[in-house]
């Protein structure tokens, strides 16, 4: 097993999508990148604390590799705005693939580069590409979210359309 940990805006939108892929044995919705230990949600909302709302994907690199999880990463969400997806406005909603050694390192500038060079957006990609040096957990109530609360509102403008349109396109990645 191996583990990913990315951030691109809500973490519930994350954890419902990768959750769904073949290889993916288990997400968690957490925080990264920031100044406190263990910070409660309120902290990271606030936008000081210097965390991004992230997930962290656990999977078996024989069925599903780490610049395929990338290459979805990048189809699932807007990385060339800064700070922000969508509505979710704030540096806790930042576009950011947290590295565990110098190789995913690598592979993910390689593959900030292979979308670059297909020109998708007309804007540059705003990525951040950092070590991971802790993951917090976040609380349980935000865990599988998105399972638990499907009619909740934000579930069905926001998420829903995402995860729709993750299972059309990837339809033979996903767990039966």
């Amino acid at each position: 097993m191996k583990t990913a940990t990315l951030g691109g805006g809500c973490f519930w939108c994350l954890e419902a999508v990768f959750s769904d892929l073949k290889g993916v044995e288990n997400v968690i919705s957490g925080y990264a990148g920031g100044l406190l230990a263990n910070p409660s949600y309120q902290q990271v909302c606030s936008g000081r604390s210097g965390h991004a709302e992230v997930i962290q994907i656990q999977y078996n690199s024989l069925v599903i590799s780490f610049q395929d999880l990338l290459r979805i990463f990048f189809v699932i969400h807007n990385p060339t705005t800064l700070n922000r997806q969508g509505g979710d406005v704030g540096p806790q909603y930042r576009s950011v693939i947290f590295y565990g050694d110098p190789e995913e390192k690598t592979i993910s500038e390689e593959i900030i580069m292979e979308f670059e060079s297909k020109k998708i957006w007309n804007t540059p990609i705003v990525t951040e590409v950092v070590p991971l040096e802790h993951f917090y957990p976040a609380e349980a109530y935000h865990q599988k979210y998105f399972q638990r609360n499907s009619d909740q509102p934000y579930c069905v403008a926001v998420i829903e359309p995402k995860v729709s349109k993750f299972r059309k396109q990837y339809f033979d990645r996903l767990k039966k």
